[in-house]
């Protein structure tokens, strides 16, 4: 183990849980459930930015999308740029009108603004449902990326790469809260930005520039250069247009970045928020793809692709500088866990135990003890999930993403822009589409070749319409 490339490491730890330290004393000054789960609605503008760019930015775009541009060439770096407008679409749409629902119904998470919206129970056990399972397989993608990170660039074992992980993101997440979440991430989100350019650079170097690297991807695979991908993976027009909706316009169905809507102190900070997101998301996209891609002249010969960034960091960049960017993968995972973390806790104290025990809220000190053993029973389950992992992370998290935006998109959109939405077509919404997405997923069947999130948020659309109709003919009967 190279203490060059574990000191810098440590260092950021330590700074982690010291800004955890700091949120709890913050958090005992105040009323524990909103200061808990939302940070007490302070966030300024350039920490809107950075938790929102930063929880969107995991695992995935950090390990599994690196290295699905390792395998698929230059293409899959212009389809990744399709997620550069995350941030403008999340909070350009939903930011304003959520945040004045969030106000206006005291409300501290997605499922309370349903409730208050369509004032049906079931809505809320159905996301909730929902949430839980995506939410759990979403944090084994970033426990495995983080597994595989360490295992690669400090030469220890897998398991104990995701224990010590685990007891990290779990005790300052558990101690700290939202604010310790939305504070670490604008600091991991710089972390991540200054990591993303040195690697990048380290790597065009070690090829020795641009031109010569593009001439070696040519002579191991000419398709490597295209924007069409190799030939047994075409990156054609129905898979970048259901790439589209799956990780950029689906995003609006999204519940751990949608709360950061809930959260930002007025309207500058959500315009500057806004703005200096979508200029990080850019950044972090390209810079980290284009770098798996060109990897590839670097590294030609990994069998396991999602070890493209910790073999390029080794590789490339001088120890001590490869500690420091170290730190940035782990941000990015870390800012990705702890946000699910919350909002998972969120889910099962607030929206289901309270929910449904409303008399229990008299009892702050219990609602605390059991918000934080939600939190830290759900660490310890998704460490025991993912002691032995897939090969690639990609395809895992993006079944993830599509389980929450069939669930979410439509209830949430109509709930704030369509006054005669109601109940039964939320619900028929809820359970069509997300069925439908696992089944065609599940059984690999494609509608005109597009992904499964395509039909299924029509499909979900449809229901959505028709279950409204129904409500408004039981409400007229």
């Amino acid at each position: 183990m190279n203490l060059s490339i574990v000191l810098p490491l440590v260092v950021y730890l330590a700074f982690v849980f010291a800004v955890a330290y700091y949120a709890y004393r913050q958090r005992s000054q105040g009323g524990f459930l909103k200061e808990y789960y939302v940070g007490n609605r302070s966030m300024s503008g350039f920490v809107l930015a950075m938790t929102t760019a930063a929880t969107y930015v995991g695992a995935s775009s950090f390990i599994g999308g690196p290295g699905a541009a390792y395998k698929f060439g230059l293409g899959w770096v212009l389809l990744a740029m399709i997620q550069v407008p995350v941030v403008l679409f999340t909070l350009g749409v939903l930011g304003k009108k959520f945040a004045i629902q969030a106000r206006e119904s005291k409300s501290l998470t997605v499922n309370d603004i349903l409730f208050a919206r369509y004032k049906n129970p079931y809505i809320v056990l159905l996301a909730s449902l929902s949430l839980l399972f995506s939410f759990f397989m979403m944090m084994a993608v970033q426990f495995i990326g983080v597994g595989r990170l360490l295992e690669t660039t400090l030469n220890i074992d897998y398991q104990l790469a995701v224990f010590i992980f685990a007891l990290t993101v779990g005790v300052y997440t558990l101690i700290g809260g939202f604010r310790a979440v939305v504070l670490t991430d604008t600091i991991q989100g710089l972390i991540m930005v200054i990591g993303t350019i040195l690697l990048l650079g380290g790597v065009i170097y070690a090829g020795g520039g641009v031109s010569q690297i593009v001439d070696k991807l040519a002579t191991i695979d000419p398709n490597l250069i295209t924007p069409h991908g190799i030939s047994s993976f075409p990156l054609d027009f129905t898979f970048m247009a259901s790439f589209w909706v799956l990780v950029c316009f689906g995003l609006l169905g999204l519940p751990h970045t949608v709360v950061r809507a809930m959260s930002y102190k007025n309207s500058k900070a959500l315009h500057s928020g806004i703005v200096i997101g979508t200029v990080v998301i850019a950044l972090l996209m390209l810079g980290m793809h284009l770098a798996g891609a060109l990897g590839r002249a670097v590294v030609p010969d990994l069998t396991v692709t999602d070890k493209i960034i910790p073999s390029l960091m080794i590789q490339v960049l001088p120890p001590m500088v490869a500690g420091i960017f170290l730190a940035a993968p782990m941000a990015a995972i870390m800012s990705s866990i702890d946000s699910n973390l919350i909002q998972m806790s969120s889910t099962l104290i607030k929206d289901l135990y309270l929910r449904f025990r409303p008399v229990a809220v008299q009892n702050e000190q219990r609602v605390k003890r059991l918000s934080l053993l939600a939190t830290l029973s759900l660490t310890v389950l998704v460490t025991l999930a993912t002691l032995n992992p897939p090969d690639m992370l990609i395809w895992l998290n993006l079944f993830a993403l599509g389980g929450l935006e069939t669930t979410f998109l439509w209830v949430m959109l109509f709930g704030l822009y369509w006054k005669k939405a109601n109940a039964y077509g939320a619900i028929a919404s809820m359970l069509v589409g997300f069925a439908s997405y696992a089944w065609l997923t599940a059984s690999g069947i494609k509608l005109f070749n597009f992904h499964a999130i395509v039909p299924a948020l029509l499909f979900g659309l449809i229901a959505f319409l028709i279950g409204n109709k129904i409500g408004e003919m039981k409400k007229a009967s």
